[in-house]
Parts: structure tokens; C-alpha cells; sequence
């Protein structure tokens, strides 16, 4: 009788031989590498019997970009419906506007910017990756205000991406290469309050490569992603309890992609589906195989997956609801921002205030 994965819902899954020593081994570093209390993985990414088109429309081409370099990050769209998103090793935050099929530059002197956020406010957050520092931009006015850049006298690594709970709190991610440098505050996820105090969350070894960062619609749960390139290190997507404070706790892992790539940056909908930008057409000299297929993978709430899209291009890297009925999902893929439309929309707090 073929070995059995029992993932979050109870649903067995037959293994052969050969992945379930694969999975007992996977396990077991992830669990020896977890905060205390996290449970081993459960789930894994089996891409059999989807109904994709129940949740995802087709790929469609919104811009391809043209540059010297091009690495396209940290999608994010504010209240009238235009995309920011950015080229980050040419320093630029790009500007999309759909309707007028128009292209431009917001700013060129990003300091390496990578993930993005509209607050309720309709205030830009940047994280800063060349500055080591997350800022708030005033869009009306175009000022910059510096809200993290040191905890305990140290910089951070590289603030990576960020999201915004009802109390206003800020959660960002930040990591380093592979190996944390001395001047630097450890990799983590670290907490900034209405009130301007820095605190972290989490912070290595609790974590190994935190990545993109969301919340769940009510709040009450944080997703983080997990992506170190080492063998034996966190691949996957951890939930945790959102305590009234803001503390995270009751760790686990929600999806796992390990071997493969793991997800890179990610966005909710209204429903509390996760919509993962993951995987690699090519391998690209790490431990990461092609297990994980390219693409955004929509993971629900008991952390199944539920519906694929392949990405024509490597290297995906993060998704942002837009449109109008925030039913369009906005993909930054190799040399390209990309859409789709979705048929559930985006987390109502997407859209931010009037």
C-alpha cells in the first residue's frame, strides 16, 4: 500500500516510495529548522484535477518594458486604477494606466525599491531595498517620509515587501543574501506601529528568506512567504495568528513548495485565497528544482491548491488586484507586467479610501 499525505483538509493523497522519502526528509528539516510549535509540512502543490478556469482567466500582456536591465517587482494600484510597479536595478518605480494604455516613469531615483502598498490613505509605502529603509509617499504632494530604517541602532537588510492591517500597523519583510552581514538587524518580519516604533515579529531562525507578506481579509491571520534558494531551508507559505496587539503566534506552514522555487511576492482576495507568484521555466544554478511550475498558483484558506496559471516568461515575482470591480489581477513577469481577471474579487481594503 503506497504511503499516504494527509493535507489540511483530510483528504489523503497516495505517494510513491520514491516522494514520500523525499517528503519524510523535507519534513523533518522543516521541522528542525521552525519556531517551536510549528507543525511539519502537510501540504504540497499537486497541480492534478484543477479547475483553473473556476478562478483564473488567460494570460494577457499589458506592457512589455524596455531597459538597459530589467527585474520587475511590487505591483500595486491605487484608487483610480493605475499600476505602480518596479524595475528595480534601475531604480525606477513604473507607472501603468490601463485605460489610457499608457506607460511612464513615477520616480527614477527608487533606492532599488521592491515591494509596494497603497495604505487607506492612498499613500504609497516603499520598501527601499538600496536604502534599507521603508518610506511613505504623499501622492498628492510627492513628499517622502522615512518610517523605518534602523531598529536598535542597526540597518535593516534589505526591506523587501510590506502590508497594512486595520490599525494601521505596518508589516514588513527583510532579508539579506544568503548569510545575514554583522552591521544588519537579522532577517525577519519586523512591525511598525501608528506611533513610528520599529519592533520584529519574527526573526531568523524563526524565519529563513521571509518574502511577500499578506493579510487575511478579517486580520486575523498573517501569510508570509518563505523562500531561501539553500537545500533544507524554508520553501513554502507559514500562517500565523494575529494577536489584538499585533503579535504573530501558532506558526504553520500553510503550502509547501519544496523543492521547487517557492513563492516570491503574493496578493488575497475577498474570499481568502491566496494568489502565489511562484515557480521557474529554468533552473537557475540553486537547489530550487522545476517541481513548482511558473505561474500564480491560487492556494484557499485550508491551504489547497485550487487553480494554476502559467506565466509565459521567468521571473515571476508578485500580483496586485486592480480594475474597477478589483477582479484584474496585475502580474510582474520577467520583462513584462501581465494581466488577468479573476473570479473573485480582491480584499475590499485593496481599494483604498476616498
Amino acid at each position: 500500500m503506497p504511503a499516504v499525505n494527509m493535507i489540511p483538509d483530510g483528504v489523503p493523497i497516495p505517494l510513491s516510495r520514491r516522494r514520500w522519502l523525499r517528503r519524510a526528509v523535507v519534513g523533518a528539516a522543516v521541522g528542525a529548522c521552525s519556531v517551536p510549535g510549528v507543525r511539519r509540512a502537510r501540504a504540497e502543490v499537486v497541480y492534478a484535477g484543477l479547475n483553473s478556469d473556476r478562478y483564473l482567466g488567460q494570460v494577457k500582456v499589458e506592457t512589455p518594458i524596455e531597459d538597459r536591465k530589467v527585474f520587475l517587482e511590487g505591483p500595486a494600484v491605487d484608487r483610480t486604477g493605475v499600476v505602480f510597479f518596479t524595475n528595480v536595478p534601475v531604480n525606477k518605480i513604473l507607472r501603468w494606466d490601463p485605460p489610457a494604455r499608457k506607460l511612464s516613469v513615477f520616480r527614477d531615483d527608487s533606492h532599488e525599491t521592491n515591494g509596494l502598498h497603497f495604505d487607506r490613505s492612498g499613500r504609497l509605502l516603499c520598501c527601499e531595498g538600496g536604502a534599507a529603509r521603508v518610506t511613505r509617499t504623499t501622492m498628492e504632494t510627492g513628499a517622502v517620509e522615512v518610517l523605518a530604517a534602523t531598529y536598535q541602532g542597526r540597518k535593516f537588510a534589505k526591506p523587501n515587501d510590506l502590508c497594512v492591517d486595520a490599525e494601521g500597523r505596518i508589516y514588513f519583510t527583510s532579508r539579506s543574501a544568503v548569510k545575514d552581514l554583522d552591521d544588519e538587524n537579522p532577517k525577519g518580519v519586523y512591525r511598525i506601529d501608528p506611533d513610528g516604533k520599529v519592533q520584529p515579529v519574527l526573526q531568523w531562525p524563526q524565519v529563513h528568506m521571509p518574502n511577500g507578506i499578506v493579510l487575511s481579509p478579517d486580520g486575523k491571520t498573517l501569510y508570509l512567504i518563505e523562500a531561501h534558494p539553500d537545500a533544507d531551508h524554508h520553501r513554502d507559505v507559514r500562517a500565523y495568528e494575529v494577536g489584538a496587539d499585533g503579535s504573530l503566534d501558532n506558526g504553520r506552514v500553510h503550502v509547501n513548495f519544496y523543492p521547487g522555487r517557492s513563492g516570491d511576492g503574493m496578493c488575497i482576495d475577498a474570499e481568502g485565497n491566496l494568489y502565489i507568484a511562484a515557480g521557474l521555466h529554468k533552473l537557475r544554478g540553486t537547489s530550487e528544482t522545476l517541481d513548482t511550475r511558473p505561474g500564480i498558483h491560487v492556494v484557499s484558506p485550508r491551504g489547497e491548491l485550487v487553480a494554476f496559471r502559467e506565466t509565459p516568461e521567468d521571473t515571476i515575482t508578485n500580483c496586485a488586484f486592480g480594475g474597477p470591480d478589483l477582479r484584474t489581477l496585475y502580474v510582474t513577469c520577467g520583462r513584462k507586467l501581465v494581466s488577468l481577471r479573476t473570479d473573485i474579487p480582491g480584499k475590499p481594503s485593496y481599494r483604498p479610501e476616498q
